[in-house]
């Protein structure tokens, strides 16, 4: 027997799943919550944005990162082990599941440079910014 742990979420999503049968509409997965959050770092320097994911034990294959009106999401699944023959999980802390992140993108990016790697666990994506923005000070008048 497996021990997985408690997730609250999952309870609202099995209670949405339900309503949306009873009142006829179909399953939509976009407006479903993920099975677990990844951590994130978002850095700024004078030329780029760096964001920073960790997602330990999860495949480049099952990660996707899509850049789209504004809007960086971070997608994938961190897939659970099966138990064998020989094998046993005791305790599991860990969260496995799909995940989604999506961050607002600053309108100064270059969005056709925009770079993803996938390097120790760790996804890095890296925002450039556009040279031709330049922030410039606005004088307020006193009436």
């Amino acid at each position: 027997m497996s021990i997985i742990r408690w997730n609250p979420f999952r309870e609202l999503e099995d209670i949405h799943a339900r309503l949306n049968r009873l009142a006829g509409e179909p399953d939509n997965a976009a407006l479903m919550f993920a099975d677990w959050t990844p951590a994130v770092d978002i850095q700024e320097t004078g030329k780029e944005y760096l964001i920073k994911a960790d997602l330990p034990d999860v495949k480049k294959e099952d990660v996707r990162v899509e850049l789209h009106d504004g809007m960086l999401t971070l997608e994938g699944e961190r897939r659970l082990e099966k138990e064998e023959k020989d094998k046993r999980f005791h305790k599991i802390e860990r969260s496995y599941g799909k995940f989604v992140r999506r961050f607002a993108v600053p309108t100064e990016i270059e969005a056709n440079a925009v770079a993803a790697e996938f390097k120790d666990g760790v996804l890095n994506v890296r925002l450039p910014k556009s040279v031709n923005v330049k922030p410039r000070a606005i004088e307020v008048k006193v009436a």
